[in-house]
């Protein structure tokens, strides 16, 4: 077993960071930069945050910002040099992350 650390990411379609796709910009610090073993984004359904406004794919929409969660794990110092950037592109408590076991390959 190795520990690693699990990190995830909350936010919607059409975040902006600088102007651009938040979505896209996360996933390329974490590809191009870092070199993280890998990234997972899970587009939701429906969902709501803090401010209780509902996000929901259904036909009535006219625009729809659908919830996405960019997963990710790595060993703790790489995601300990990536946290600080990520946590100053997304809004705060929207990063979570914690300890965690990965099984190693057997010979």
């Amino acid at each position: 077993m190795t520990n690693v650390t699990m990190v995830r990411i909350y936010i919607k379609e059409g975040d902006k960071h600088q102007g651009h796709d938040l979505m896209r910009e996360i996933f390329h610090l974490l590809h191009e930069q870092h070199k993280v073993h890998g990234v997972t984004v899970f587009r939701g359904v429906a969902g709501f945050g803090s401010k209780g406004e509902v996000h929901a794919d259904d036909l009535l929409r006219m625009t729809v910002h659908l919830p996405l969660v960019l997963e990710f794990f790595d060993d703790a110092a790489r995601v300990a040099a990536v946290l600080p950037t990520i946590q100053s592109m997304v809004p705060a408590g929207h990063v979570v992350w914690w300890q965690a076991n990965c099984a190693t390959a057997t010979p």
